[in-house]
């Protein structure tokens, strides 16, 4: 039997969280647009709250010190504050749940501290010359003694101006497959005071004011052999974990700001008037309107079966990229349509528009492109047919 409906405690969480998103968060947009910035304070204060009621490490198993919500519920909780732009700021930040994969002495010095809210984490895998294609990653890192000795380049590396250590992939080696010789990647747990590690200024983007990325430079960087996260060559199953959850977590948050852009582009064909009437009532306007309404309502579908079967253990990497890939997609769709509702209006700072539209457009990008959400999808189609 299907059930569609809510448990009380996750109509709860949302409940929380939504007010919490209104009450001490969407006030301080225009703030965050203007100066691309949150004051520290602020942003520290967000944050505090945020911990207080539970929302910053929610992702995290309990037995690791997290709140150990499940999928369907922490989905819940990212869309609620992927509402506002300040959801990609600080004070919103979850951390990896990579990181439940650090063990001893791992768990004391990266993963407790940052459950805690007193450090911050961030992924290094995207490269100069290595975006989608993992494999091809340059940064290397070679056992020398009882430690790993790191050299490379990092770029697109989101908040690392603001965090404290990354999760960094590199290629160890080299081995051979199927399919020819390929480079092996591990994971390692690198500390941006640890010697050589430079976080340089990234580049100046359209998406996401508050949300910089950082060039992160490795010369020589020695990081102790306890340090490499799971095992020497894991690093691929590792990120195959951790995309599934992530790539929801993105599509969660870009059906938000569709629901928003869409409310907003209502309430204006309700009220706006041209030619003597409310321009809703205009075929123009409402069709369009229809089809928002659809495809924000099959998204949430997509949504909720994607969590559900993450939660019974049934998820597949071609449903987190069914969900990324339409959920983005989708938004891109209702952001520019909203605008064409709301006509010059649309495009002022008025309304939330232009801004959902712009921040619309890296969603397609980064946590992997739609057409890699394209080849995941096709290739699982293929594949059993021997294609």
């Amino acid at each position: 039997m299907l059930n569609f409906s809510l448990s009380d405690e996750q109509q709860m969480l949302v409940e929380m969280t939504r007010s919490f998103v209104e009450k001490e968060m969407m006030p301080h947009e225009a703030i965050l647009e203007s100066t691309d910035d949150l004051p520290p304070e602020l942003a520290s204060s967000l944050k505090k709250k945020s911990i207080e009621l539970g929302l910053h490490a929610c992702n995290l198993p309990e037995e690791v010190g997290g709140g150990g919500l499940d999928a369907v519920s922490v989905m819940l909780i990212e869309k609620e504050l992927g509402r506002t732009s300040l959801a990609m700021a600080e004070c919103a930040h979850r951390p990896l749940n990579i990181l439940a994969a650090c063990k001893g002495k791992q768990a004391a010095e990266f993963l407790e501290p940052t459950i805690r809210g007193d450090k911050r984490d961030c992924i290094a895998m995207t490269e100069p010359e290595a975006g989608s294609d993992l494999r091809s990653m340059k940064c290397k890192a070679v056992l020398d003694g009882d430690h790993w000795l790191i050299n490379g380049v990092k770029h697109f590396i989101s908040q690392a101006s603001v965090s404290d250590f990354c999760v960094l992939f590199a290629a160890t080696g080299e081995e051979e497959t199927e399919k020819g010789i390929k480079k092996r990647i591990s994971a390692f747990l690198v500390d941006f005071s640890d010697s050589g590690v430079e976080v340089a200024q990234g580049y100046k983007n359209v998406s996401h004011r508050g949300y910089t990325n950082n060039i992160l430079n490795f010369n020589n960087v020695r990081v102790p052999e306890w340090r490499i996260l799971g095992t020497e060559g894991q690093g691929f199953q590792l990120i195959n974990e951790w995309l599934g959850p992530t790539r929801l977590t993105v599509a969660a948050t870009s059906v938000a700001r569709a629901e928003r852009a869409f409310d907003s582009a209502l309430q204006y064909s309700a009220t706006r008037e041209q030619f003597g009437q409310k321009i809703g009532k205009f075929q123009g306007i409402s069709f369009p309107l229809a089809d928002m309404a659809l495809e924000i309502k099959l998204a949430n579908l997509l949504l909720l079966e994607t969590a559900w079967k993450i939660d019974e253990g049934t998820v597949t990497p071609e449903d987190c990229a069914m969900a990324k890939l339409y959920c983005t997609e989708m938004l891109a769709r209702v952001a520019d349509q909203s605008i064409q509702t709301a006509g010059g209006m649309g495009l002022m700072e008025d309304l939330p528009l232009e801004r959902i539209w712009r921040d619309s457009r890296v969603e397609r990008i980064w946590d992997g492109t739609s057409e890699i959400q394209r080849h995941i999808i096709s290739r699982a189609l293929l594949r059993p047919l021997g294609a």
